[in-house]
């Protein structure tokens, strides 16, 4: 059996969804610079590298907890270039008080085998749309 995990939107006027994703509600928003935005919340590409850098911070403390390394003040920074409407490039930077050096490196290596987030990105999933008759609803 293949696992799987969905979330479902929802339009809540102008450039705003609301996001159900498991027992967590999120609203998403385009800034209030584009349009029908009212920057209620993130925009949609801020989620992408919110998810690429929680999911590498996640990554490298379930490395450390495997590897028996302590680790303190660890940060990632993502950041997402633009080429036209897509990213042309995402850049991940990793700083932490401990550990350092070569021991940061292996753990980095790892978080780029554990990390669900930047393995799909890189590695281009099949992605499908399909239009479901019917009206609205609760995305069931």
């Amino acid at each position: 059996m293949v696992a799987q995990r969905s979330v479902h939107s929802r339009w809540d006027g102008g450039l705003r969804a609301v996001v159900q994703a498991g027992d967590h509600e999120l609203i998403v928003d385009e800034p209030e610079s584009v349009q029908g935005g009212t920057n209620r919340g993130p925009q949609p590409t801020d989620l992408l590298l919110a998810a690429v850098a929680s999911c590498f911070t996640l990554s490298i403390a379930y490395s450390a907890g495997k590897h028996r390394m302590e680790i303190a003040d660890v940060h990632v920074d993502v950041t997402g270039v633009y080429d036209g409407p897509q990213f042309q490039a995402i850049r991940i930077a990793v700083r932490a008080a401990a550990p350092g050096g070569a021991d940061l490196a292996r753990l980095v290596e790892s978080a780029k085998r554990v990390c669900y987030v930047t393995r799909t990105l890189a590695l281009g999933p099949e992605l499908t749309v399909v239009i479901e008759e019917g009206a609205g609803g609760d995305g069931a």
